[in-house]
């Protein structure tokens, strides 16, 4: 294995420290490798942070906490009260409030010292470049591949390293990208993976106090690179069994025929999963299920979620058919009826409905907005002849994050 080299300082040190800094960060201050110098650095740094979950969490306090001068962080959902198991810099009073608004609140309670930057918005094509000018590092706590292929094509053309970390039930990840010296995201996965063949944390579930052992590793290695302290993750992968309680190192080298990102498109992380599928409004839904209570109208309502998410919440007359089931073709649905699936996002009921468009089936639409949608917009808009919400040991239905593969939820 190549013997990793150390990178120098990506920041240069700012103003000198007041007297309030250096009470603040007295203990960091005698540190090998930071003292006054790092911490300098550190004050006139620019971290972005991608998502404010379960990995954003620890990140942000950690950053925060060490004197990162200026924070960004991006994030367009808000909280949910299934997110207090792990997203640790949330509170019960900030459920239903914007996830950046209660971050910047949370950030600027422990260190008012550092500025925060709320930005409420979805990290596209469109935006990508716009939202990493300015800074000096990216930290990747994103929730679905689409977007980690953003980060890491638009920190290549930007020239930024990103600290990239990942969660699955009770593993975890850790590494650094850097186009300019050594390997992106995309030397690591090549292609995206194809839509359903990756659980989602919905699925699988995610282990709560992973989100710190990895988040807290993330912050390490985003300080590291601003001070030039210690030898960083780039050209390594850090892995975590946390159920086993063992740490591995795979080493991870730059692809020599990989060609260089140019631009950043809109399908450039997609998986060539095909046209959209049709969908149909929560509102819409209640009131074709109300037409079929009174006999109106004919629908096949099927919840292509799991067993243990139906038990949490679901639609009273939804018949639950797993979306692996319907991808295998174990389970028929009658070409003649028309179909409307539905899954907590939205996301695994489009797959499944593009399989059933591929196989014939000509009237098929899925529920735009999942479950989520149905649960703010349907279930709450005063039709009481339509089917309603089932809630079995919960009043919300748990979100999925876009029901991307876990990384950050």
């Amino acid at each position: 294995m190549t013997t990793p080299t150390p990178l120098p300082p990506l920041v240069e040190a700012g103003e000198p420290l007041t007297v309030e800094e250096r009470e603040r960060y007295a203990r960091q201050l005698i540190l090998p490798g930071i003292g006054v110098e790092g911490q300098r650095r550190l004050k006139n740094a620019r971290v972005l942070v991608v998502g404010a979950g379960g990995l954003g969490s620890p990140v942000l306090l950690y950053l925060a906490a060490a004197g990162v001068g200026t924070i960004g962080v991006v994030d367009d959902d808000v909280v949910d009260t299934s997110n207090l198991q792990r997203q640790v810099i949330h509170r019960v009073p900030d459920v239903g409030r914007a996830k950046v608004d209660s971050a910047v609140d949370a950030i600027t309670a422990l260190n008012p010292l550092v500025t925060v930057v709320a930005h409420r918005r979805r990290l596209t094509a469109d935006t990508a470049a716009a939202l990493l000018a300015g800074y000096d590092l990216v930290v990747d706590g994103a929730d679905n591949f689409a977007t980690r292929y953003l980060v890491s094509d638009a920190a290549e053309l930007a020239g930024l390293p990103v600290v990239w970390g990942s969660l699955l039930r009770f593993d975890g990840q850790v590494a650094v990208f850097w186009g300019r010296h050594g390997p992106t995201y995309r030397d690591l996965f090549p292609v995206p993976p194809a839509p359903g063949s990756v659980p989602d944390c919905a699925t699988a579930g995610v282990f709560g106090a992973l989100c710190a052992a990895i988040g807290s590793m993330m912050a390490t290695e985003a300080i590291k690179l601003v001070t030039g302290a210690g030898t960083t993750l780039l050209g390594r992968v850090l892995v975590l069994d946390a159920l086993g309680s063992v740490w591995r190192e795979l080493p991870l080298a730059a692809d020599p025929g990989r060609a260089p990102v140019t631009t950043l498109t809109a399908g450039s992380a997609e998986s060539g999963d095909g046209p959209a599928a049709p969908v149909i409004t929560a509102t819409d839904l209640a009131a074709l299920l109300a037409d079929r209570a009174a006999g109106r109208a004919d629908v096949d309502l099927i919840d292509v979620r799991e067993a243990h998410e139906a038990a949490v919440v679901a639609i009273d007359g939804a018949r639950l058919v797993p979306m692996e089931e319907l991808l295998s073709d174990r389970v028929r649905v009658d070409p003649g009826r028309p179909v409307v699936l539905h899954c907590q996002g939205g996301t695994r009921s489009a797959v499944v409905a593009r399989h059933l468009i591929a196989a014939g089936h000509r009237n098929v639409r899925h529920l735009e907005g999942g479950i989520l949608a149905w649960v703010r917009d349907g279930a709450a808009d005063g039709n009481t002849a339509a089917p309603s919400v089932v809630a079995r040991g919960s009043a919300k239905a748990a979100p999925d994050q876009q029901e991307a593969p876990c990384t950050s939820i």
